[in-house]
């Protein structure tokens, strides 16, 4: 499975479950088996692969705002939801995380930002065709601290000054 298919897995399974990441994650399960187990695990790689990308300290500062707040485990899930708005949404908010401010429509945090489900349709998928656990990926594990400059995610205003776009868009 190269990159492409990868995000035409994303967006379909998003579109036809307009928007919703539980159900998305339902549809993204029964769509990886009708796949053969490797290509699931190449799924696998390229989910992880994203998440682990997206572990930076000023996407967590985004998802803090957007969450009003944002654990450990609640970062986690966000970045899994991300990974589910698509390519752009991804690639644009880790680029620049306070640029979702313009890359995402309505954001109800009662309902977004938490795709926890996502993360684990691939090993869903693959326990169901195989019988067995995913397999290693061989991907390098999750830096130990996030990637960038550290600053405290409940820091009101540090948020507001590092991120003025969605400060501005969904705290005021």
């Amino acid at each position: 499975m190269d990159e492409t298919e990868f995000w035409e897995l994303i967006d379909a399974t998003r579109e036809a479950a307009e928007g919703d990441a539980e159900d998305q994650a339902d549809l993204l399960v029964d769509r990886l088996m009708q796949l053969d187990p490797e290509r699931v695990v190449d799924f696998a790689r390229h989910f992880e692969s994203r998440y682990n990308r997206s572990y930076t300290w000023d996407l967590w500062g985004a998802a803090a705002i957007l969450l009003s707040g944002a654990s450990d485990d609640a970062f986690d899930y966000f970045r899994c939801w991300l990974i589910g708005r698509g390519r752009e949404v991804f690639e644009g908010g880790v680029h620049d995380p306070d640029h979702l401010a313009e890359l995402l429509g309505d954001f109800d945090e009662e309902v977004d930002g938490d795709g926890e489900d996502l993360g684990y349709a691939a090993d869903e998928a693959y326990e169901q065709l195989t019988g067995a656990e995913i397999p290693d990926l061989g991907l390098p594990d999750q830096p130990a601290e996030p990637l960038g400059s550290p600053f405290d995610p409940e820091d009101e205003a540090a948020l507001a000054e590092r991120f003025p776009r969605l400060w501005e868009r969904f705290r005021e």
